[in-house]
């Protein structure tokens, strides 16, 4: 079993799909976990509650991860809490129709502004803490779409694209630090960003057949990667980009 004892953590988008499973399964492994959320409180308590249930600390912190403010008062109050931040898991984001040609620009900008702002804003504000502690983990979670390109969904898959090369970036950057940035790009997951288009057995079938391994995997097969990257296993390993797609595409980041 993996072990995190007396790690504290970081999961923006933590009350929700793979960054609740990621929270509920570093606490597993003896993190506390700081659980960012924008709207849902009520789904971040009860991930709180799950994490207490296993005998770990839980921190509910809400800010709207596109605001630099709200995003560098919320780490400087868990910083403050803890003394410390060692994991942080950029999850957050959004996934929207965009029809290049016929895209209204407020919808690129918001996709950016959650995507990829968001992820500078919380990373910009962790990396004083890891440096002052001299080690520290960031995960950052992209997608294939970064990888392939995704039709109709450019605006998410440029944002991701950018999550790969700030990925490759850091690692060489923070590497004196002991800081180890590494990325997961997951293929289709069985969350609720994926709802509505998963509502048409037909669609979500297809999917599934387009997958060598022929399944629409839970977010939790995806929290595994996360926790392995986070841990002393994963030393030795950073700026790595690992697909987590079930063989949909077979290419390096």
């Amino acid at each position: 079993m993996i072990r995190l004892d007396g790690k504290k953590a970081l999961i923006t988008g933590g009350s929700r799909g793979i960054g609740r499973a990621t929270a509920l399964l570093l606490a597993e492994a003896g993190a506390d976990v700081a659980i960012h959320y924008q709207k849902n409180a009520r789904a971040a308590g009860e991930v709180k509650r799950l994490i207490e249930e296993k005998g770990r600390e839980a921190l509910l912190c809400q800010a709207e991860i596109s605001n630099r403010f709200e995003v560098e008062e919320m780490v400087r109050v868990i910083g403050k809490h803890w003394g410390r931040l060692d994991i942080l898991v950029n999850n957050a984001g959004i996934w929207t129709y965009g029809e290049m040609g016929n895209m209204p620009e407020e919808v690129w900008r918001e996709t950016m502004a959650v995507n990829l702002d968001g992820v500078f804003y919380v990373t910009n504000a962790v990396v004083p803490w890891m440096k002052k502690n001299k080690q520290g983990w960031i995960v950052n979670v992209a997608s294939t779409a970064a990888v392939r390109g995704e039709a109709l969904h450019s605006h998410y898959a440029a944002s991701k694209g950018a999550m790969l090369a700030l990925t490759k970036s850091l690692a060489v950057e923070l590497a004196p630090y002991n800081i180890r940035v590494n990325c997961v790009a997951p293929g289709w997951v069985d969350t609720d960003m994926c709802t509505e288009v998963f509502a048409d057995p037909e669609f979500r079938e297809k999917v599934r057949q387009s997958i060598p391994l022929k399944r629409i995997p839970p977010p939790e097969d995806i929290a595994g990667p996360i926790l392995f990257l986070v841990s002393d296993l994963a030393l030795h390993i950073t700026g790595e980009i690992l697909n987590v797609n079930g063989g949909s595409v077979l290419c390096g980041g």
